[in-house]
This record gives structure tokens, C-alpha cells and sequence, in this order.
């Protein structure tokens, strides 16, 4: 633990608020005040951190390391350990790309590379506009209807590569 130091709220950080609201940085110095000197209180501060942001980068990373008098190190390497937590700033739609075997065997891999490709955006990241978050993942649990992606809650079955940009479309 480093000696402990005032703590200063987060919603005076000009960096932050470059990227959250006053709102939100309040949201996350009541958690931070409320837990401060708390033991094993990082898992759920980052939770409910993320829930105020949506995303945890490495400035609020810092300021949360500094919030709870921890070391930036012990932050950043809970937050790049679970795969929960995000560091970039989520899309308006999430867009999910099965890559368990039915699917992957039934074309997701060709899928996931063209909708990269298409949405300038690599898997486990959001696309410039932030319309889009590209996921993939291992299992969607629809293997009889394979290949499948999913966009928010909605599922595309069977889907070919030609399909791409009319479901795309669809969310605007």
C-alpha cells in the first residue's frame, strides 16, 4: 500500500473530462470515497466504476488507482485480467461473432475477417464513429443455425458474408 494521500475527485481531472460527464466522474468519486482503505474492495469498485462509464481506460485507471491508494500496476493488471472489464469505449451496437466449432467450421472465421475489414475496426474494439463494438466469441449456444452473429440482443442465423452490410445496415 503507498503512503496515503489527499485524494483529489476526479471530476477536477481536465484529461477526464475530455471523455466523461461531471456526472459520471461524480458517480465514480462517491464510489471511490465510499470504498478508500477498504480491503479487497477492487473488483467491485471497477465494477461499478464501469457501470457509471462504461469503459475503464487507462486515465480513469489511474485515477481510480490514486482514489483508492493502490498502485496503478494492481488496477491495470485486474482490469487486462478479466475479460468483463473494457478499455475502450463500447459501441452504440455490440456486435458479437460466434467462433465456436459449428461456426467457425461453417464460415464464422471468413465472417469475423470481413467484418473487420468492412468496419475498420479489429475484434475486441469499437469502430472510429463508435457505432460498433466487434466481439468474438466462443460459443452463442445456436449450433444447429450455424453461422451466427448477434447485434445487441438480436440473433442472424445462417448468415453469409454477402449478408454483412444489410444487417449492418439495420442499425444506424
Amino acid at each position: 500500500m503507498q503512503p496515503a494521500m489527499k485524494y483529489k475527485p476526479l471530476k477536477e481531472n481536465e484529461k477526464l473530462l475530455q471523455e466523461f460527464s461531471v456526472e459520471q466522474l461524480e458517480a465514480v468519486d462517491r464510489v471511490l470515497v465510499e470504498n478508500r482503505g477498504r480491503p479487497g474492495a477492487l473488483i467491485p469498485v471497477l465494477k461499478e466504476v464501469q457501470d457509471a462509464t462504461a469503459y475503464l481506460p487507462c486515465s480513469l485507471q489511474q485515477g481510480i488507482a490514486q482514489g483508492l491508494n493502490i498502485s496503478f500496476s494492481e488496477v491495470y493488471g485486474v482490469v487486462t485480467f478479466y475479460s468483463f472489464f473494457n478499455t475502450n469505449p463500447p459501441g452504440r451496437h455490440k456486435v458479437k461473432v460466434c467462433l465456436g466449432t459449428a461456426c467457425y467450421v461453417r464460415g464464422n472465421k471468413d465472417l469475423v475477417e470481413n467484418l473487420s475489414r468492412e468496419l475498420h475496426c479489429d475484434v475486441g474494439a469499437t469502430t472510429p464513429d463508435r457505432r460498433f463494438s466487434l466481439e468474438g466469441v466462443r460459443c452463442l449456444g445456436c449450433c444447429g443455425i450455424a453461422p451466427v452473429i448477434t447485434v445487441d440482443e438480436q440473433v442472424f442465423r445462417e448468415v453469409r458474408i454477402k449478408e454483412l452490410p444489410g444487417i449492418m445496415d439495420r442499425f444506424q
